[in-house]
């Protein structure tokens, strides 16, 4: 049976940590592990998942509760109470269901003091690895039979009605992860025709319906080049020599978004080296199995600009094809002859050095090189990446420890239950201190494009090493909540120090319009998206800020106020700016980019001072919330709102919880009056609760980039509980329905 593992290095010679692996999070398979009746437990979850899996597609990531639960031994001792129709919440009601949620979720938290939880959703993650791993002939011995069966069991239950797979586990089929899903299936042992429910026949058959993989996107063609699958002369080039330009260039590297830095650093190396993996039967069989044509009549010079319509998120301007077919036609012939050769080759020695400083500054957790002792780093981190759930193995964008255990925190914290909470928030506040990034990068970090991140907090953990603003903030609000609280309850405070060094990090990353970015400051020009190479995702070539990242920090450095004699006029500054940045940013029907995640643009706004009746914003966000408010009175709002940049509702007008959670903290916030609207919220949430304190699972609400969705398994309790403790402190009188606003903001 499976089991997750904590803070846990294991034996590894070649992994090493920061902080003794504090908010590691890995799955390991034991035979012997397990009761008959456990077993049996789990693979009931298995099968529900599956009949299910068209209704309800993110897991309810079942495994570890189950096992930290039954470790824990608990039992939920509170009774479970409802709200009839007609009748009233009383202030009983609402702090019982409040106690047993934060009971619930406590039973949760791990040995070192975070909320493990899974932290996936894209579709694209997990083929290619099993496709590296079995280039370089270790896919047995990092995955042995258990994993492969697991990993199988993901893609049959997240293939599409169609026979295709999605960008995402709710988007609709792309060529794509269909194809990749296809390969991996493949790899692992199913035959052409074989896996659960025909998932091959099915899956091949979508591809085929839509002219075959010569139509699979930019990265797809990289994909499949490297596997033997695809000409690399199909592809459009990705020079090396770019990571060769001088500084005082627009599009030098140091001006690109990090996470297209890092994906498109080691795709040019090994399109400059044209690698391609063994030739084996297997590769020979599925040049059958997927073009329309045969494979050496197939004309690759023709298929760079295909791309199927169900991947086009983003069509190439003709600018854009234009510059590829000069450094196709004209370029890249150059430099593979003599004596330009030597430029290629200079190019590679510099994009391997760069690729060498991000393995080790990040632990060896970001992306990697083919070198013997390098790769066998790399391998000793790939348990940090895997999730094991009741659909399957999933890879992860690699994890949110660090995220989801800051608003579990801030949650607890707002139900004002110390005295029955306190060992969990003493373990919770250790572990944030103890995630903190202590330095910035080695070395000459500009020289390798990096951003000061000493004082930051990543997504993840303190090894993965990578600042992000919104983090940052949250990780520093819980140590100034902490702060203001007794030691002997929640633990020493943080040195001062620190926190002006997590103070520098968000006060560095503010652009001139106010806007907080996400990794690094932004400033490049805004026409470089035009060169943006891939066709699924748009704004991904220069960074951005972000409302939720401005937002987010507001709130802590208002909060940071209590050391009033640092830096008080820069953060004054930044507080009016930032908040004037997210008034401008709001959308005509009064949200903000995503909708009911204005919760969070709310609630910056609130900690600047602003309320329902002195802004302007705020009373439109207001308006949008009260307007879109369903039935039942919940709020629900479909994932292809992000990628079409309108507000749209969940089919048959079905409530949320998570969002529902999110607009009523968003209300309560704002200093509007009107009490109906929050009963009603709250009555949802109430009665929506389960036996055990827990919320059930439901559609996704997470996204990165516009286009793709995450799942973040705990906001199903984070967000509930938090709303449900915000308005139980709003409330003086619940029975004669008087609601009073907070006294402060978190």
């Amino acid at each position: 049976m499976w089991r997750l593992k904590v803070a846990d290095g294991g034996n590894d010679p070649y992994i090493y940590s920061t902080n003794n692996f504090v908010g590691r999070q890995i799955w390991e398979f034991d035979p012997d592990y397990g009761t008959p009746e456990e077993r049996d437990e789990v693979e009931a979850a298995r099968e529900n998942f599956w009949k299910n899996r068209y209704q309800v597609k993110p897991s309810s990531d079942l495994l570890w509760r189950m096992q930290f639960l039954r470790e824990k031994n608990f039992k939920q001792t509170i009774p479970q109470v409802k709200v009839g129709d007609g009748e009233a919440i009383t202030y009983e009601i609402a702090t019982i269901a409040l106690r047993r949620g934060a009971h619930f979720f406590s039973a949760l938290q791990a040995s070192d003091g975070h909320w493990p939880a899974e932290n996936s959703g894209p579709l694209y993650f997990l083929p290619p690895l099993v496709m590296c791993l079995y280039i370089t002939g270790h896919l047995d011995i990092v995955f042995p039979g258990e994993f492969l069966k697991e990993i199988l069991r993901y893609l049959y239950c997240h293939q599409n009605e169609d026979g295709g797979w999605g960008f995402h586990i709710e988007g609709q089929s792309t060529m794509f992860c269909t194809t990749l899903s296809y390969i991996c299936m493949r790899i692992l042992g199913e035959g052409r025709d074989g896996g659960r429910d025909n998932a091959c026949a099915r899956g091949r058959k979508w591809i085929h319906d839509r002219g075959g993989v010569t139509f699979i996107p930019s990265w797809g063609k990289t994909w499949l080049s490297l596997f033997g699958l695809f000409d690399w002369s199909g592809s459009n080039p990705m020079p090396p020599e770019f990571w060769l330009f001088p500084s005082f260039l627009p599009m030098h590297p140091a001006r690109m978004f990090c996470y297209s830095r890092m994906v498109y650093m080691p795709m040019s190396y090994l399109y400059g080296k044209r690698f391609i993996g063994p030739i084996t039967p297997l590769v020979l069989e599925l040049r059958e199995e997927l073009f329309l044509q045969p494979y050496n009549e197939i004309n690759w010079k023709k298929v760079r600009h295909l791309c199927a319509k169900e991947d086009l998120y983003y069509p190439h301007p003709l600018i854009q094809d234009l510059m590829w077919d000069s450094l196709y036609i004209c370029t890249e012939p150059l430099l593979t002859r003599w004596p330009f050769k030597k430029l290629r080759k200079k190019a590679l020695e510099v994009t391997m050095k760069h690729i060498h400083y991000e393995d080790e500054n990040s632990r060896y957790i970001t992306i990697g090189c083919v070198e013997k002792d390098y790769f066998k780093k790399h391998l000793a981190r790939i348990p940090d990446y895997i999730w094991v759930a009741e659909d399957g193995i999933k890879m992860q964008s690699f994890g949110s420890q660090e995220w989801d255990t800051s608003f579990a925190l801030q949650a607890l914290l707002a139900c004002n239950m110390t005295d029955e909470l306190g060992p969990a928030l003493k373990k919770g506040h250790e572990f944030i201190k103890e995630s903190q990034v202590k330095d910035n990068p080695s070395g000459d970090f500009k020289s390798m494009y990096r951003h000061i991140s000493k004082g930051s907090w990543t997504f993840s953990d303190q090894d993965h090493g990578w600042q992000v603003s919104d983090c940052t903030a949250e990780g520093l609000k819980c140590c100034l909540l902490f702060s203001m609280m007794a030691p002997e309850i929640v633990g020493m405070k943080m040195e001062p120090e620190r926190l002006f060094d997590s103070v520098n990090i968000l006060l560095s990353l503010q652009s001139k319009n106010g806007g907080l970015a996400a990794w690094e400051p932004a400033g490049a020009s805004e026409w470089l998206e035009l060169l943006n190479p891939t066709e699924f995702f748009t704004d991904i070539v220069i960074e951005h800020e972000y409302v939720e990242c401005t937002a987010s920090a507001i709130q802590a450095l208002v909060l940071f106020k209590l050391y009033p004699r640092h830096r008080t006029e820069e953060i004054d500054n930044f507080i009016t700016n930032a908040a004037k940045y997210i008034e401008d940013m709001q959308m005509p029907d009064g949200s903000c980019m995503f909708h009911l995640w204005l919760m969070v643009c709310t609630w910056g706004l609130a900690a600047a001072g602003k309320t329902y009746h002195n802004c302007l914003a705020i009373g439109r966000a207001v308006e949008f919330l009260l307007k879109s408010q369903r039935d039942d009175g919940g709020w629900g709002e479909n994932c292809t709102s992000c990628p079409d940049k309108k507000y749209t509702p969940l089919e048959g007008n079905r409530s949320n919880l998570v969002q529902t959670g999110w607009a009523l903290m968003g209300l309560l916030s704002s200093g509007q009056r009107d009490p109906t609207p929050l009963h009603r919220a709250a009555k949802l949430l109430i009665n929506s609760q389960m036996e055990d304190g827990d919320f059930p699972q439901q559609e996704i609400t997470g996204a990165f980039m516009k286009n793709c969705m995450l799942h973040y398994a705990t906001y199903r309790n984070t967000f509930p509980l938090w709303a449900l403790a915000q308005y139980v402190s709003a409330c003086h009188c619940l029975k004669a329905g008087c609601i009073a606003m907070p006294l402060k903001h978190l």
